[in-house]
């Protein structure tokens, strides 16, 4: 049996994949890697998404946190080179959840961005673009999130991503 996985960012794109997607897949599993290191805003907007949509949320922890694997690193904070922050906190604990299942990986990058984000390189975990298939764009996760009620969380008034609080890719 493959399993349907869908990870929550506690951002816009995922959240509006998770409203597209409920329906269209009931068996879906929803996941979120928690890194110790979120804002809280996050964790109450995820709260609105399983509220809202009636969902459960696996929440997955690397085995070691951030400060661990900066003490690893040599203090070596992570960089567009160096970005072992995404691989140890969020691609691990997703492999480990899925072990050796097959699973479709449901992705939430729009039409309108040229990436394909980082993703599980795993040959059992097999990645897919919603967004991409369908020629969403920006314009079209916003109206999605404002439709289903659960809007943009509050963190969007002072920055522009979700991510850690003291996330080095923000824009």
């Amino acid at each position: 049996m493959t399993r349907h996985i869908l990870g929550l960012s506690g951002g816009k794109d995922s959240t509006a994949l998770a409203i597209l997607m409920h329906k269209e897949v009931p068996q879906m599993e929803y996941f979120f890697c928690d890194t110790g290191k979120e804002l809280p805003e996050t964790y109450e907007y995820l709260e609105r998404i399983k509220a809202r949509l009636g969902i459960k949320i696996e929440y997955l922890n690397a085995e070691r946190d951030f400060d661990h694997w900066l003490e690893v690193f040599n203090g070596v904070l992570p960089s567009p080179r160096v970005r072992w922050c995404t691989r140890k906190l969020k691609i691990e604990p997703l492999e480990k959840f899925v072990g050796d299942d097959k699973a479709i990986s449901y992705i939430g990058i729009r039409a309108d961005e040229n990436r394909e984000g980082y993703v599980s390189a795993q040959p059992n975990i097999y990645p897919i673009y919603p967004f991409k298939e369908r020629s969403l764009i920006k314009a079209d996760i916003l109206q999605i999130l404002d439709e289903s009620g659960i809007g943009l969380p509050s963190y969007y008034e002072w920055r522009s991503r979700s991510g850690c609080s003291f996330c080095f890719f923000l824009a």
